[in-house]
């Protein structure tokens, strides 16, 4: 049981930062509106969770402007989708052996 949760990634513990994920692991990317509205959060929520993410490298964050008006877009990283992977494995296995 222990080699199981060993794999259960702390970055991913929080439900934001988990919404965050499974979202761009099913999309090649998300803007902040889009990541805002489906998941419920409030702007400093979401900037918060998603620079935790960047920090340990699990997305990439990039801000452009169209138009006038800034946007900022977030993709998965391939250490963050290795990472989120093994995550969700490690869940899948511990609650086959419940």
């Amino acid at each position: 049981m222990k080699n199981i949760i060993q794999h259960i990634n702390k970055a991913f513990d929080h439900r934001i930062r988990l919404g965050i994920m499974s979202i761009l692991m099913v999309n090649e990317s998300a803007d902040f509106n889009t990541l805002k509205e489906l998941l419920g959060v409030t702007d400093g929520n979401l900037a918060s969770h998603a620079k935790a993410l960047e920090t340990e490298e699990y997305i990439a964050i990039e801000k452009q402007f169209i138009g006038k008006k800034p946007n900022t877009s977030y993709k998965a990283t391939q250490l963050g989708k290795k990472a989120f992977q093994e995550h969700i494995e490690a869940l899948e296995k511990l609650i086959k052996k419940s």
